[in-house]
């Protein structure tokens, strides 16, 4: 059936004024050459379409939203995002107004006039960039002629119980409408651009290219459908990309008829995208299509005026962390929270997709050598993935209340003794240390110790699960034995549900906590890109990724000894699952082996890497794509060329040249380092020169190379060495 969809919509979709020559693909900022002038975009216009427009799903939400700023920099009023209308977000995200653009206006007004309901505002968030919100359930009276538009179009049947591939073909055929209707709204040819993200916004890609409407059109997958739906199965994937029956692979999973709207969007766009090197290996074998330019995400980062103020957050995070500790261990609280370290892993409940297995057997193993060399250190492991649950666990909340009472006892009898201190002093007399405290003074406290006895080991999951004997989590620490003893250096605590500043347990959000943790650890078998470590890079955090998550390969290509600035780099790609996790246990070991002045400095390399996760860097590519696409679709009017990339030039940050930031990582930076400098004041280490060197490395995007086709020759290069980095 592929066969007949595909083909079906390829031949008959693709037509001559539009053609589809591939460009070389551009995966990194060196293959963006310099050129000498920008081309001016006020005569085209931007529609970028998804399902996650003022609609938080999943991860797409936050790529389009931290990206809207510097979209609506460089695009201004002619920059719209198209989303469905969803009332309740509607209510708190965006602004309803009247359409500025008079051509926009007619449009919408139009399809209002005919049975559609179409509304316009500002969407609340940086930027405020414009949204055209389509209410997809008030036109499903629609759905069955145009599920056998679809069918007659391009052979794809879709389900009536797919109640999500239903809402793509609805929201499909209205935004398909919605750019039409702008077309021919225009009293000049237009020159459009339609971005689509993910499967559930292809099908208005693919009726574009064969309504033959002056689109340029872009398709973005940010995880293909197969690849996610083959991962969680538990397959041998990366191994087995070229083997896959891709047809009888999507068939058996009965995402057959959502794989064909996926397939047909990648191959009718004018350009194809992806986020990481490694989705776009996965898009070629599963999609059949090398995507013409890697896309990766990127945050808007905000710098701080002075290093230290960053470093100052960690601590006041990592204080609160060390609160709830307290509570939660209260009766079993021998070890010192000076020497604890505390590691993460957060993100979607895929407990071998995201990791979790492996880290939780390195956490046994690092428990092991811990313990045989008498370390001093105690980890702490949180696990913040969601999971079904009943409410949080009755141990849990008595430890936080247990604490709070301590606190309060403490403090009354504080102000028992410090009102004895102050009238002692006040008749010129030091006190009586024996009888500052009374026997009621005493009692208090003796009773305050007497209730932090327990006779349980401090619990590991802090809510009751619904399914606690078949979690995957909870089943794999019972099979490695880590239940909290005090014999136990490694602690484990899973808190699933996500973090919130208003929670009586932990009150902290996401962003918060991850700044007071020490250490990241996201080892995925698949991800695609990974916001995780990049919101940690951004908050100075040091983070383990992998050479099979989008993240990790860019970290890799963009800088020469990644973990010497705190972005460790497991290798599940080229070793087995037991080679991978002695890699990760050697990982950790290491970083349980750091001084506190090493974490220091390791954490202030890995906060001046955030520069390179901006989107004031990575919207480049963005608009390479852009500009690629309208080269395609206009070409008597826009030219692109993309030349190959100039090894001798790049966008990579290089080893650093003063201290290391642990004791083995980095001998080849400083061989004759010993345990003594570690408290040496003169250690030659200069933050600030450290950075400079760093800024003077790394190099601004360049210039776009774009321009009108009647416009001049191409100008010669500006000098490229000349830029420095840009902060916000």
């Amino acid at each position: 059936m592929l066969e007949v969809g595909v083909q079906c919509a390829l031949h008959s979709l693709i037509w001559d004024s539009m053609p589809l020559a591939r460009s070389l693909s551009a995966t990194s900022l060196s293959g963006l050459e310099e050129w000498d002038e920008e081309f001016d975009l006020e005569d085209a216009v931007l529609f970028e379409i998804a399902w996650e427009v003022a609609n938080k799903v999943g991860g797409i939400y936050t790529v389009i939203q931290t990206k809207a700023r510097l979209t609506s920099e460089e695009w201004g009023e002619n920059y719209f995002l198209v989303g469905p209308y969803v009332e309740s977000n509607v209510r708190t995200q965006v602004e309803l107004i009247e359409p500025t653009n008079p051509t926009l206006k007619r449009t919408i007004d139009k399809m209002n006039s005919s049975g559609c309901k179409v509304y316009f505002g500002r969407w609340l968030i940086e930027g405020s960039p414009y949204v055209i919100l389509i209410d997809v359930a008030f036109t499903a009276w629609s759905l069955d002629s145009w599920k056998s538009e679809l069918w007659e179009l391009c052979d794809i049947g879709v389900p009536w119980f797919d109640r999500e591939a239903n809402d793509a073909v609805l929201f499909g055929f209205l935004t398909a409408w919605l750019l039409g209707e702008y077309a021919a709204q225009c009293e000049e040819p237009p020159h459009i651009v339609a971005h689509f993200h993910e499967w559930l916004a292809g099908l208005g890609l693919v009726l574009c290219r064969h309504r033959q409407l002056p689109v340029a059109t872009i398709f973005t997958t940010h995880a293909t459908l197969l690849g996610r739906y083959l991962c969680a199965g538990n397959v041998d994937f990366y191994n087995k990309l070229s083997d896959f029956n891709v047809d009888k692979e999507a068939g058996d999973r009965q995402i057959y008829h959502r794989y064909c709207l996926e397939r047909a969007a990648a191959h009718c766009a004018h350009v194809f995208t992806t986020v990481s090197q490694i989705t776009a290996i996965e898009a070629e074998h599963l999609l059949k299509r090398k995507p013409d330019i890697v896309t990766p995400n990127g945050l808007n980062v905000k710098k701080f005026s002075a290093v230290h103020e960053f470093q100052n957050l960690h601590a006041q995070s990592k204080n609160r962390i060390q609160e709830f500790v307290r509570g939660h261990f209260y009766g079993h609280l021998d070890f010192n929270l000076d020497k604890c370290l505390f590691l993460f892993i957060a993100g979607r409940y895929e407990f071998s997709n995201k990791g979790a297995d492996i880290f939780l057997e390195a956490l046994a193993r690092l428990n092991y050598l811990l313990r045989v060399n008498h370390s001093d250190v105690t980890v702490i492991a949180f696990f913040i993935m969601p999971a079904r649950t009943n409410n949080f666990n009755v141990e849990t909340l008595k430890g936080q209340a247990v604490r709070k009472q301590l606190w309060d006892t403490a403090q009354t009898v504080k102000e028992r003794f410090g009102k004895k201190l102050y009238e002692s002093l006040l008749v010129g007399q030091l006190p009586d240390v024996s009888k500052m405290l009374d026997k009621e003074d005493f009692t208090i406290m003796k009773r305050a110790i007497f209730a932090t006895q327990r006779q349980c080991q401090p619990p590991i999951c802090t809510h009751n699960m619904l399914e606690d004997s078949s979690d995957p989590i909870l089943n794999c620490v019972r099979r490695i034995g880590l239940f909290n003893s005090s014999a136990d250096r490694v602690k484990i605590i899973f808190h699933p549900e996500f973090l919130s500043s208003t929670s009586p347990l932990l009150p902290m959000d996401y962003e918060e906590f991850v700044r007071g943790c020490h250490l990241g650890v996201f080892p995925s078998y698949y991800e695609p890109w990974g916001y995780t470590p990049a919101e940690c890079t951004v908050m100075g955090i040091p983070s383990i990724s992998t050479n099979l998550s989008g993240f990790g390969c860019f970290m890799e290509e963009h800088i020469a000894d990644p973990s010497a600035y705190g972005i460790y780099i497991l290798d599940r790609r080229f070793r087995g699952v037991d080679e991978s996790c002695n890699q990760l246990t050697s990982f950790l070991f290491q970083f349980c082996k750091q001084s506190r002045r090493q974490r220091i400095i390791q954490r202030n390399r890995t906060e001046r890497l955030s520069e390179l996760l901006d989107w004031r860097y990575l919207g480049k590519y963005y608009t390479s794509a852009r500009h690629m696409a309208l080269a395609k679709a206009f070409p008597d009017t826009y030219m692109y060329e993309l030349h190959e990339p100039n090894s001798n030039s790049g966008f990579r940050y290089p080893r650093p040249a003063s201290v290391p930031p642990s004791p083995a990582l980095s001998r080849h930076s400083s061989p004759h380092h010993s345990e003594a400098e570690d408290n040496d004041d003169d250690e030659r280490y200069d933050e600030d020169l450290e950075a400079e060197k760093d800024r003077v490395n790394i190099r601004q995007p360049y210039a776009l190379p774009f321009k009108n086709k009647s416009s001049a020759a191409h100008g010669g290069n500006g000098n490229s060495n000349s830029v420095t980095s840009e902060k916000n």
